[in-house]
C-alpha cells in the first residue's frame, strides 16, 4: 500500500518527441520537461548502412587479424571478425541486446591456419548483417549473426534462443514474458528477444509483430536465393520510422511532427500496433521554426559546443578525436559546500550525470576518459562512479565503466554504430584545417625576419646596390610588425644593407607571407603554401570578415614604402 501511495504521489514527467522533417535533414529530440535527452539527425544525401542485411562475397581472408573482408557492393569492402562469421555464435548478440538465456559466453575461439578458408573460401558468398557504420577510413563492419527488430520483439535468423532484456528488471514481468514466449509460435525456429517496449503486453501484441517479422525474414530468403552478390536484402526504415518503432512507449505523452505528410505517414504506422498510441501524434503549424518553438536550438547548440557550462557554476570540456574522447570536469564558478571536498564531489556528482546525457547526444563512440577533480574521500569516488552507471542505464549503445583511478580519472567505452552528431554535421575549418589556432603574431614576425635575413644573404647584388624586397603579408600580422617589431626590422635592414617594404593582402592566410624583389616582382622566397592561400579565399568568399581592414595599412617604415 505504501509503495502505491509513493508512486501515485510521484510527479510524472512529461516526454515528448519533437520531430522537424525537412528535404535534406531529419531531425528528432526527445525531451523530459523540456529539456533535450536525445538527439538524432539524418541526412536524405547519406545512407544509413547500420542494421541493413546484404549477400556478399569473400574477398580475403587474414589469418593475423583473424578477420575476412567481404564485398558487399560498396566502395570499401566490409571487415568481419572470424568468430561473427558463424551465424550459431549469439554470444555477441546476448551482449547487444542484454539478454538472458542462460548460457555463458565463452571466451573468443581462435582459428588456425587455413581453416576458415576451408569454410568459407575466397569468392564464397555469405549473408552479413551492417553493426557499425564506415568511419574515417574504414569500412563497415559486419556480422554474420543476423537480427530483425521489431516493435516488441527482435527475431534473431539461425538461433534457437529466447530470451527477455535484461532491461525489463521486474522479475515478476520477467517470468511472465519467459512463459508467453514459450507459448507463441517462432517463425521457422528462429530465435526470439522481447524488447523494452514489450513488458506489459499480451500474447496477441506478440503475434502481430511475429507476423510482420515473418513477412520481412521471408523476403530475405528470397533475396539470398535468387539474388546474385553482392546485393542488399534488408534495409532498416528511415529515422522517423526508427524512433517512433524504438521510443513510442507507454510514458511518452505526444509525438511533434512539423510536416503534415509525415505525420499522416507515422500515424499510418503507429495505428498497425497501438490505436491508442496514434492519438498521440500531433502535426505542428506555427509560425516559429518547431525546434525553435520547443527551445531546442539552444540546447543542441551546447551538444557541439567545446565547453558545457553545469548548473552549479562548474563547466566540462570535450576534445574529440577519432577514436577517443577526453572530457575535463572543472570548478569553474562553482562556490558550494562547507569544505574543499564536499565543493569538488558536487561538482563531480553533477559532471557525472551531464556526461552520461551529453554522451547520448553527441553520439560519440569508442574510448571515453573522463578527468573528475581529484577526490580524496574513497566513498565519494563511488558515488560519483554509481551516478555515472545510472546515468548510462538511459543509453541504447553498450557501455564498460571503469572505476576511478589513483589519478582521479575514469575509463570507459560507448559502443560506436555511427560518426558522432558533431563528425557527421560539422567540417574541419578549411582555414586552420582542424587544429582550432593559428601562429601568433609573434611566430609569425620571428619567421618572418628568420627568412628576410636568409633571403638577403642569399641574394645581395655584386654591385653594392642595396637589395630592395617587398614583403606581403596578412593584415593582422602586418600589425604586429608595425606597432611591436618595427625597430628590430630597421636593424635588419642595417645589418644586411638592404630595403624593407611590406604590404597587407587580405585574402593571404595568416600563416603565409611571400617575399618578392620590388623592382621585378620576382619571388625569391614563399611561406605556407598554396592551399592556405586558398583557404583564406574561402573564407573570405563565405562572407566571414577578413582577419583586418581590407585597406592596406602604412607600410614599414613610411617614407615610400623604404628606408
Amino acid at each position: 500500500m505504501f509503495e502505491f501511495l509513493k508512486k501515485l504521489m510521484r510527479k510524472k514527467i512529461k516526454k515528448e518527441i519533437v520531430i522537424n522533417h525537412e528535404a535534406l535533414e531529419t531531425r528528432v529530440a526527445v525531451i523530459e520537461e523540456g529539456r533535450l535527452e536525445d538527439f538524432f539527425i539524418e541526412r536524405t544525401s547519406e545512407e544509413r548502412l547500420v542494421g541493413s542485411v546484404f549477400k556478399g562475397r569473400v574477398q580475403n581472408l587474414e589469418d593475423g587479424l583473424q578477420a575476412a573482408f567481404i564485398d558487399i557492393g560498396l566502395k570499401k569492402n566490409a571487415f568481419v571478425h572470424y568468430w561473427d562469421m558463424i551465424p550459431e555464435d549469439t554470444a555477441r548478440l546476448e551482449a547487444e541486446e542484454g539478454v538472458e538465456s542462460g548460457r555463458r559466453q565463452g571466451k573468443r575461439k581462435k582459428f588456425g591456419q587455413g581453416e576458415m578458408a576451408r569454410l568459407f573460401p575466397v569468392g564464397s558468398e555469405i549473408v552479413v548483417q551492417v553493426t557499425k557504420g564506415p568511419i574515417g577510413t574504414k569500412g563497415p563492419r559486419v556480422s554474420a549473426s543476423l537480427s530483425i527488430p521489431g516493435r516488441y520483439l527482435v527475431m534473431m535468423p539461425g538461433t534457437k534462443m529466447k530470451g527477455v532484456s535484461k532491461k525489463i528488471e521486474d522479475s515478476k514481468e520477467r517470468d511472465r514474458l519467459k512463459k508467453l514466449l514459450q507459448r507463441v509460435p517462432s517463425p521457422g525456429g528462429n530465435g526470439l528477444i522481447v524488447r523494452t517496449a514489450g513488458a506489459g503486453m499480451r500474447k496477441t501484441s506478440f503475434v502481430r509483430d511475429i507476423r510482420a517479422l515473418t513477412e520481412i525474414w521471408a523476403e530475405i530468403e528470397k533475396g539470398m536465393k535468387e539474388t546474385p552478390a553482392p546485393c542488399r536484402l534488408y534495409q532498416e526504415p528511415d529515422l522517423v520510422e526508427r524512433v517512433v518503432r524504438d521510443s513510442l512507449t507507454e510514458d511518452i505523452d505526444r509525438i511533434v511532427i512539423d510536416d503534415k505528410n509525415e505525420c499522416e505517414r507515422i500515424k499510418a504506422i503507429v495505428a498497425r500496433f497501438s490505436r491508442r498510441a496514434r492519438g498521440k501524434i500531433q502535426g505542428y503549424d506555427g509560425t516559429a521554426p518547431i525546434f525553435e518553438h520547443f527551445d531546442l536550438e539552444r540546447q543542441i547548440e551546447s551538444a557541439f559546443s567545446r565547453k558545457v557550462w553545469l548548473k552549479s557554476g562548474g563547466y566540462l570540456i570535450f576534445d574529440e578525436t577519432e577514436a577517443l574522447v577526453a572530457i575535463d570536469v572543472n570548478t569553474g564558478r562553482h562556490k558550494g559546500g562547507n569544505t574543499q571536498e564536499e565543493a569538488i564531489y558536487q561538482v563531480n556528482l553533477e559532471a557525472a550525470e551531464e556526461v552520461a546525457r551529453q554522451l547520448r547526444l553527441r553520439n560519440v563512440g569508442g574510448l571515453v576518459v573522463v578527468d573528475f577533480i581529484d577526490m580524496k574521500n574513497k566513498k565519494n569516488q563511488n558515488y560519483v562512479y554509481k551516478t555515472l552507471k545510472d546515468g548510462l542505464r538511459r543509453d541504447k549503445a553498450r557501455t564498460n565503466v571503469l572505476q576511478i583511478s589513483a589519478l582521479g580519472l575514469l575509463e570507459m567505452t560507448r559502443q560506436r554504430q555511427e560518426e558522432s552528431n558533431r563528425a557527421a554535421t560539422y567540417m574541419n575549418c578549411p582555414y586552420c584545417d582542424g587544429r582550432g589556432k593559428v601562429l601568433s603574431g609573434l611566430s609569425m614576425s620571428v619567421e618572418i625576419q628568420r627568412r628576410i635575413a636568409e633571403v638577403m644573404r642569399r641574394n645581395k647584388p655584386k654591385s653594392g646596390e642595396p637589395l630592395q624586397v617587398k614583403i606581403t603579408v596578412n593584415p593582422s600580422v602586418l600589425d604586429r610588425l608595425r606597432t611591436e617589431d618595427e625597430e628590430i626590422l630597421v636593424k635588419v635592414e642595417e645589418k644586411y644593407g638592404g630595403r624593407l617594404s611590406f604590404r597587407s593582402d587580405p585574402a593571404m592566410h595568416v600563416e603565409s607571407f611571400t617575399i618578392t624583389r620590388a623592382e621585378t616582382g620576382e619571388e625569391l622566397y614563399s611561406f605556407g603554401g598554396v592551399h592556405k592561400q586558398q583557404a583564406a579565399q574561402n573564407v573570405r568568399l563565405q562572407g566571414q570578415p577578413a582577419a583586418a581592414p581590407q585597406q592596406p595599412r602604412p607600410p614599414i617604415p613610411p617614407q615610400e614604402q623604404q628606408q
